[in-house]
């Protein structure tokens, strides 16, 4: 487990607490989310945040919904239960595993539906499914940092980009599970942080996270990645996923596309780190994957402080595509697959 807890399930008050992540690294707060309406603006706003971590809290989202139509004595209908899911489904549009968990959670409560569950029936029905997705995660996640931990040289120095520890899952990571495993396994490891415009996620959160853990952790702006590629002072790249097609392309956060185009150019490897439920086998290619627009004034703004004018255009696509073509492999719980060698994994 991680030194903190990204989210949690409160049996007895029946609410799903999360780490604001919106207030970090100044401020370690709780928020605690006890109605459906309450999570799904936690996810849009991004007080929860990272493909895995998402589709674990929008699992627990649909047993929050489940418990607000039975407290108002109303009927579970597939109806409402639509209803809920779709109020979920709406609330990012990239990152897949979102999607994978309320299928899986629209499956098991139709099952509950079907066979005439009673309300609380079905409600621990659900709970018990959102359990096993959080349970899988962890587990998941420390496989995927065993296999990625043998990619790393002792003594290596990993660029990353965005944030994909602890915070963007259950309680391992996947990018940042890759050097805690190494780290178990007694390498010695530095990692060099981009610190990810507009919203800082590898500022504010990747470095806070290590810092915790207490791996050396250098941070840097997203345009000096190619001056220290450049300079020897990286060994390799290692980011997540929100979204992997078919043949390999991935989204991540915006910037990612050119850290692999940098590492191309100076001979890097570059891994892309994720489970296989980020893995989405309808989509062929990654010009299919929806990428997710965002509000103008994250970039208009610098945290509280405007630092553009009000009236300027903006465009703030939250993610980009890498090709496969740039990725070296794809390290998943499953093992490391070249990534047009994912259809194996299917």
């Amino acid at each position: 487990m991680s030194s903190f807890q990204t989210l949690t399930w409160l049996r007895e008050q029946k609410s799903l607490r999360l780490l604001d992540q919106r207030r970090l690294p100044a401020e370690e707060l709780v928020l605690e989310c006890c109605d459906l309406q309450a999570l799904a603006e936690a996810i849009k706003t991004l007080a929860v945040r990272g493909a895995p971590a998402i589709g674990v809290a929008a699992a627990y989202g649909v047993v929050l919904g489940v418990q607000e139509e039975i407290a108002a004595g109303n009927r579970i209908t597939r109806q409402t239960f639509a209803a809920i899911l779709d109020e979920l489904a709406a609330t990012r549009p990239t990152a897949v595993n979102l999607f994978w968990a309320l299928k899986r959670m629209k499956k098991a409560g139709e099952k509950g539906l079907k066979n005439g569950f009673d309300k609380d029936d079905l409600r621990d029905l659900l709970l018990a499914e959102a359990d096993r997705i959080y349970a899988e995660d962890d587990r998941d996640h420390h496989q995927l940092g065993e296999f990625g931990a043998h990619l790393i040289p002792d003594g290596a120095t990993i660029l990353t980009h965005c944030n994909a520890g602890a915070l963007a899952c259950a309680e391992y990571g996947t990018a940042l599970g890759v050097f805690r495993a190494a780290q178990a396994a007694g390498k010695k490891i530095k990692v060099y942080a981009d610190e990810t415009r507009p919203l800082l996620q590898g500022s504010r959160l990747t470095t806070w996270e290590l810092l915790k853990e207490e791996i050396p952790v250098t941070l840097i702006c997203d345009n000096m990645a190619a001056h220290c590629m450049a300079k020897g002072l990286i060994d390799l790249v290692i980011v997540g996923a929100d979204r992997i097609a078919a043949n390999g392309d991935t989204a991540n956060k915006i910037g990612t596309y050119s850290v692999a185009l940098a590492a191309q150019a100076h001979s890097l490897p570059f891994y892309v780190a994720a489970p296989t439920s980020t893995i989405d086998f309808s989509l062929s290619d990654g010009s299919k994957i929806p990428i997710e627009e965002r509000d103008p004034d994250e970039v208009r703004f610098f945290g509280e402080k405007r630092t553009a004018p009000a009236e300027v255009a903006v465009y703030n696509p939250a993610f980009d595509v890498t090709p496969a073509t740039l990725i070296s492999a794809i390290i998943t719980e499953k093992g490391i697959f070249a990534p047009d060698k994912l259809s194996t994994i299917r």
